[in-house]
């Protein structure tokens, strides 16, 4: 053995050292978390504590020192935390699918890959599942950065009881993708809004090539992987899912492209250790001058900061309007139930949908 290998093989003799640490380690944090679930369970608590799992995660991130960036040591301790959450109960999951759309990809990341997951086909059936009890939680997009808000999500929310548990904020990286063996490309799939936020680069790389809209990216990938020549404009993950080869990544024209998911439940989420919280309300206003003008006054004079504000019909009258407001902070805080008491003092309707860590990280 040359000198350059042995040294090779001592570094990966140090290694197997340190991963056999590493196992040693997740399997005491395994033990304690059972122990914990057994606590959660005594005192009727819920297994998902999203605004521990994100005080974790901020103290985590806070003392790495590199070399791992801090998206790196996230996504690996969002997977510890998913899976040995799992070990308190197994979680049924609701998203707005089908399989391997970037809604199942954050759900998956979520909540680990060891959760029974049910794809459902419209955001009102997500809905549905978790307020008759098929699921647990559910998991449905709200806005994306460049193509703006889901009005469908936000329709949900006037009739339905359900609340706002946690939030995600992931980067949408699409990629081109054929079926193994591959070589000339003659059609392009996948769905509008994708090939939307891909126009530039398909038009400078893939000219003249026919591009149809899909139902989905998912259905995308899966019209690639059964028939030559047709390409996809999809997730890594429907490259998965679908045993594709991708062909090119992050093809999306702007690079900072996000989408915020929710996660929907039954209970609120308690106050994060970190104070890093934000919360949701549904108002809706008298009809008279100045109600917009006093209703945001009501927050600036508690110095509370909007981070969203959006209104939408209210489909029982003609001109009739709601609006969905993101705030920061906890409803548990002294100046958010303030705010809220002002509020019900002087709207028509004033609604929680929840209050839980931000993901603006």
């Amino acid at each position: 053995m040359t000198k350059k290998n042995k040294r090779l093989a001592a570094l990966r003799r140090q290694v197997d050292g340190l991963d056999d640490g590493l196992l040693k380690t997740l399997i005491q944090r395994a033990r304690v978390v059972q122990k914990i679930g057994r606590v959660k369970a005594e005192h009727g608590q819920d297994v998902v504590a999203a605004g521990r799992e994100r005080e974790i995660l901020e103290r985590l991130t806070t003392a790495n020192p590199g070399p791992l960036p801090n998206e790196a040591v996230e996504d690996i301790f969002n997977a510890i935390i998913a899976n040995c959450r799992l070990l308190q109960k197994r979680i049924r999951v609701s998203y707005f699918g089908p399989e391997a759309t970037y809604t199942h990809q954050a759900a998956l990341k979520h909540f680990g890959r060891g959760a029974e997951f049910l794809p459902e086909k419209s955001i009102a059936d997500v809905f549905d599942d978790v307020e008759s009890g098929r699921a647990d939680y559910g998991v449905v997009p709200i806005e994306n950065s460049t193509e703006g808000v889901v009005n469908h999500t936000l329709d949900m929310f006037m009739e339905s009881d359900l609340v706002i548990c946690a939030e995600r904020q992931d980067p949408i990286a699409h990629c081109l993708m054929t079926a193994p063996g591959g070589k000339k490309i003659k059609a392009i799939h996948s769905h509008p809004q994708a090939l939307a936020q891909c126009r530039k680069w398909l038009e400078s790389h893939l000219a003249g090539v026919p591009v149809h809209p899909a139902a989905s990216t998912a259905d995308a990938a899966a019209q690639a992987a059964l028939h030559e020549g047709v390409a996809a404009v999809a997730s890594p993950l429907a490259a998965e899912l679908y045993r594709l080869t991708i062909r090119a990544q992050a093809i999306q024209d702007v690079k900072e492209n996000r989408t915020r998911f929710l996660v929907i439940g039954k209970r609120l989420a308690a106050p994060s250790g970190s104070g890093r919280d934000k919360t949701s309300l549904l108002v809706s206003l008298r009809d008279r001058v100045g109600a917009l003008h006093d209703l945001l006054g009501v927050f600036k004079d508690a110095r509370l900061n909007l981070t969203k504000i959006e209104s939408r019909p209210t489909k029982r009258k003609a001109w009739q309007y709601v609006f969905f407001i993101d705030c920061l902070g906890h409803i548990s805080d002294e100046k958010v139930q303030k705010v809220m008491e002002k509020l019900k003092a002087n709207c028509l309707v004033v609604k929680l949908l929840g209050s839980y860590p931000r993901a603006d990280y």
